[in-house]
């Protein structure tokens, strides 16, 4: 009696141990377990020769990948919840099934928001900076290294879905005044559970916030919804937070407006180029303007740990000609 061969799951980037322990023993599964990220071309060839492709946000899988002469792909399981950096369209035309990892990273991503909501305000890692960088620290002074209170501030979330609610869940336990632009205005109990103030006009959310925190998706709508016009609204005091995608912020316009002291400043887990970081952004950073982070603000274990679940989740039920749980259809971008 014949065994039933396993099918052929190319995993991208480096998992969990006891994620790629599970793939191994579910699928025939190929690792990538120095993290070296693929090219194109190794993706490509991923796409020619597996059944199941799980990629993460740093592969870009567009219709020059997916247009493989016999390609055997049958689902693309996404190890995020972003799904950008997927052609999602063309792998629909293709037959390709598209999966992601949703609920997962709501808590860690509003935690790490929640902490550049803190930080940049109050110059947290400037003042950190003096004891590590070998600067001499005369001492605590009235004056010296002087921030700004939240408590009672305005806080504009851009973007109320789960995080952009998670976020604003603790922003109000810190005393800020919560507002919010979203497509369309939140269910009437979550708006009074969070006290929110719904703008239907972004332009007039900008420019009458204290702080802004950045939580939508991107998507072809959202590209630059920051644009250098819509930059230029903010408050010179003001404040942006980004932990959702970089490509959502005009940042040649922001490094600009930083620079001229036309915006207070920015923390920033996520850049228009990654990995790239813009040059001028560190040099704000060490001038104290603004507070970067290396796109860490979804990077706990736990979470890493239920993505991967997800995903073996999603792969399996598929295999099992079952619609999987967490399937991405091109009506839902």
């Amino acid at each position: 009696m014949s065994v039933k061969k396993k099918p052929l799951v190319v995993v991208t980037r480096k998992l969990p141990d006891s994620i790629e322990t599970r793939m191994r023993e579910l699928f025939d599964a190929r690792l990538n377990l120095d993290d070296t990220p693929m090219t194109s071309e190794q993706l490509a060839e991923a796409v020619r020769a597996a059944d199941v492709l799980v990629p993460t946000v740093t592969d870009l899988i567009r219709e020059n990948v997916l247009n493989q002469p016999e390609s055997k792909l049958r689902l693309i399981a996404n190890f995020g919840n972003g799904v950008d950096n997927i052609d999602v369209p063309a792998a629909h035309a293709r037959g390709i099934t598209v999966t992601n990892t949703p609920k997962v990273l709501t808590e860690d991503t509003a935690d790490m928001t929640m902490a550049l909501i803190l930080a940049v305000p109050r110059r947290m890692i400037e003042g950190a900076s003096i004891l590590t960088d070998g600067k001499n620290w005369p001492g605590w002074s009235p004056t010296w290294m002087l921030g700004h209170r939240i408590g009672g501030k305005r806080l504009g979330i851009i973007g109320m879905g789960r995080i952009g609610q998670a976020v604003a869940r603790r922003a109000r336990a810190f005393g800020l005044q919560i507002h919010y632009h979203n497509r369309r205005p939140v269910a009437p109990r979550i708006a009074d559970e969070l006290g929110a103030t719904y703008w239907e006009s972004l332009d007039q959310m900008l420019a009458r916030m204290d702080i802004l925190s950045v939580n939508c998706p991107h998507t072809p709508a959202t590209f630059h919804l920051l644009s250098a016009r819509r930059l230029k609204l903010i408050r010179k005091d003001a404040y942006i937070v980004n932990t959702a995608r970089g490509e959502v912020i005009d940042e040649d316009t922001l490094i600009k407006l930083i620079e001229a002291g036309e915006i207070g400043g920015a923390g920033l887990d996520v850049y228009e180029h990654e990995p790239a970081v813009n040059p001028k952004l560190v040099r704000l950073a060490k001038a104290g303007k603004v507070t970067l982070l290396p796109h860490m603000g979804s990077a706990t274990i736990e979470g890493r740990v239920e993505m991967g679940e997800k995903v073996i989740i999603n792969i399996r039920t598929f295999l099992d000609d079952h619609k999987p749980p967490d399937r991405v259809l091109p009506s839902m971008l």
